[in-house]
Order: structure tokens, then sequence, then C-alpha cells
């Protein structure tokens, strides 16, 4: 009689002690789903190009509208990678009057404008952060129609000068697209008068 009483104490404690294991199991599976499903949706890719990504934000529409008028958006979208420093629309509405429209009837000037604010190679926030520590403060890269573009910080802002002597902060990081980034500026960087 006492072995019968052992035997249904043990089975007894057994049973509970396989129930908690199953439930920790059942808990820790449906974490686990979570978990794999959270991260498939936050690793999505950006827009399929930097056109995409420079379309992704309704701040930058009138560099969108200029790189199409200046036929750049067939270049930019393929091959690469790329970063755009673009103007953002403030930017642009602080020209002086009549400049964006002439700007615009110019394919030519527009294009050599806008091509100093591309640079090939993908430079997101972390990329310009170890090329300025590892410049201490400092690196140049070369613009599609081959001037210098030195990068520096100003304070703590990263600020961006052609080789005219124009400069703009960046204002904004990483609008990423399959072929590159874009990072906003706040001001223009206009080229060399000819």
């Amino acid at each position: 009689m006492k072995r019968s009483i052992v035997m249904a104490s043990a089975l007894f404690v057994l049973s509970l002690t396989a129930s908690q294991v199953f439930a920790q199991t059942t808990q820790d599976t449906t974490k686990k789903t979570t978990t794999t499903t959270t991260t498939t949706t936050t690793t999505t890719e950006g827009a399929s190009d930097v056109v995409g990504a420079l379309a992704s934000n309704a701040d930058y529409s009138t560099a969108l509208s200029l790189v199409k008028a200046a036929k750049l958006d067939s270049v930019l979208k393929v091959g690469g990678p790329y970063t755009i420093f673009a103007p953002n629309n403030i930017a642009f509405s602080n020209l002086p009057a009549g400049k964006l429209d002439s700007l615009g009837k110019d394919p030519a000037k527009l294009a050599t404008l806008l091509k100093g604010h591309v640079v090939t190679g993908k430079y997101s926030k972390a990329d310009i952060i170890k090329a300025l520590t590892a410049g201490k403060g400092k690196f140049t890269l070369t613009t599609l129609d081959g001037q210098p573009l030195t990068l520096s910080l100003a304070g703590s802002k990263l600020q961006l000068t052609n080789a005219a002597g124009s400069s703009a902060q960046v204002t904004l990081f990483d609008l990423i697209g399959a072929n590159g980034v874009v990072n906003g500026l706040n001001g223009i960087l206009m080229p060399k008068a000819k």
C-alpha cells in the first residue's frame, strides 16, 4: 500500500513537471516565431535605387524634379553605388528670384550643378563617421563632374564644401536605395561660374 501511494505521488509529480516543461516549450516556440517575424519586417530593403530613395521624402521633391529635368535619373538608377547630397526644398526656395527657372531651362547647366552633389560610393552616416575619424575630422570625395568635395566638422555639424568654396550642412542621413544613399543638405553647392 505504501508502495502504491509513493508510486501515485511520483506519477503526479512527474505529470505536473511534464506539463510545466510542455508549457515552457510552447511559450518559447511562440517567442521564437514572434522574434523571427519582427526581424523579417524590420530588415526590409530601402528604395529600388537612389532616385527612389530621393523620392521617398517630400522635403526633397524639388531636387527630384531637377534630377529628372537634367535627365540624370536614368544615370542614377543603374550602376553605382552613388551618394547624393541633396539640397532640401527650402534650400532651393532660397535661391535668388528666377534662378531656379533659368536652371530648369538649361539642362546642361543644371546637370553640372547636380553632378556636384553626387559622388560614387555609398556614404551612409556610419561610413562618413569612419572616414572623418580616419581623416582626423576631414576627408575629400570626388563628385560625378570630377570636382573635389570636402567633408569636415563645423562644430557638431557635418559640412560639405566644393571647389568653388560653396558650402552646406548635412541635415538628414541615410535615405537608402538599392544602389546607394541620399543625405540631405540645407544649402546648394553652387559650382564655379564659367
